[in-house]
């Protein structure tokens, strides 16, 4: 009885974390700050960085670059690339860093990252242009200072850094990266360990937002690492998993099920569904989103008339300080099990010899997330 008392106590403590830091500080709306001009250093600084605050800048701050208005013309990137070899990541659903059923278990789930390939960048975009769900998408990125290297070319189009960031942050960016895809494409909800100025160049980037202090209601669990492999003879995918076998912790919601499996996604991840809202932004052409580290992001797009969705962003170093600290010890608070069996059943996790723990892959989740894929996947067909 006491046992259970105490439980309570900690699932209520955490419960109210979640709705006091939207009091306090974040808001207690689904939106962020919008602000019509650049914030000078010292208020980005006091208003967003240190109370790790996301907000969206309006199109003034790009007005000038150049990218704006060269980037979405395919004929100017091909041109000015021209076969520059970039790197090309290939899945056959657009969802690369994702969670997808076991190659060799289907009745449960693994972490599953995209075939990589570097091509001259004319035949990659091509591929970008071509992709189709179900087959083969495309996906124009490399998470590792690529505009900087593979799209060094374009550099003169934007800007080297953000200045005030950059003066706010006491640091050059660490990274800057280049992202051409189209609508297929999503990223699955995680975290970064940047600072992150994320800035549109054409078509739009819906972003939900969770910050650090919601970290249980993202169910992180870990799952075995798998690679999909693309055969260009026949253009097919096969998933294969990692040898020495690796473990990726995850986060396990789809915060957009289809109608047919919404109760379900409800009943397995209701800290999620239940919970306050995520913070909901679309970034257009032009404008800029502060993303903070550690905050938890799913993000889908659209294209513009060309078909493509461009963005670059710009990753700065995060202190690793007393807010990282908290994070660590709020992450390592257990969540009290719930007393429902339904819930128990779905939160279901096994030890492997490893000593990691894996989603037990209940036949109920993996049919979820099968019936899910088939809806969208119809829906995609009958948009397209």
């Amino acid at each position: 009885m006491e046992e259970e008392e105490e439980e309570e106590e900690v699932k209520e403590s955490i419960e109210n974390l979640w709705q006091e830091v939207r009091d306090l500080s974040l808001g207690t709306t689904p939106h962020i700050d919008h602000l019509p001009t650049p914030p000078t250093p010292l208020h980005f600084l006091r208003h967003y960085i240190t109370p790790n605050k996301p907000c969206l800048i309006s199109s003034a701050a790009t007005r000038h670059w150049p990218a704006l208005s060269l980037w979405p013309s395919a004929t100017y990137l091909r041109s000015t690339l021209s076969t520059t070899p970039v790197s090309l990541h290939l899945t056959p659903t657009g969802k690369a860093d994702s969670l997808t059923p076991h190659p060799t278990s289907p009745s449960s789930l693994c972490f599953a990252s995209a075939h990589v390939q570097t091509l001259p960048f004319g035949e990659a975009l091509d591929m970008v242009l071509n992709s189709r769900e179900g087959e083969t998408v495309a996906y124009l990125q490399q998470q590792n200072d690529c505009f900087r290297g593979e799209y060094g070319a374009l550099k003169g189009d934007v800007e080297e850094h953000i200045s005030w960031a950059s003066e706010a942050l006491g640091c050059l960016p660490e990274a800057v990266n280049l992202w051409v895809g189209n609508h297929f494409s999503e990223t699955s909800f995680h975290k970064d360990h940047y600072e992150n100025i994320y800035v549109v160049i054409s078509g739009e980037k819906r972003f939900l937002l969770l910050p650090p202090t919601d970290v249980h209601r993202m169910y992180i669990r870990d799952y075995p690492a798998a690679n999909y492999q693309y055969h260009q003879d026949s253009g097919e995918f096969t998933l294969e998993l990692e040898d020495p076998i690796r473990y990726v912790p995850w986060c396990s919601v789809d915060p957009c099920p289809s109608p047919k499996v919404k109760q379900r996604e409800i009943d397995k991840f209701p800290l999620y569904f239940n919970g306050p809202k995520p913070f909901e932004v679309t970034v257009k052409a032009g404008e800029m989103l502060y993303l903070p580290s550690m905050w938890f992001h799913h993000v889908t797009q659209s294209p513009d008339e060309t078909g493509l969705t461009i963005a670059i962003n710009y990753w700065y170093d995060m202190p690793f300080d007393i807010k990282y600290a908290y994070f660590q010890f709020l992450q390592s608070i257990p969540y009290p099990p719930s007393k429902d069996p339904m819930l128990r059943k779905a939160r279901n996790v096994e030890s492997n010899s490893d000593g990691y723990t894996s989603n037990s892959g209940e036949e109920s989740d993996i049919t979820a997330f099968e019936e899910n894929q088939e809806v969208r996947n119809g829906k995609d067909r009958k948009d397209n």
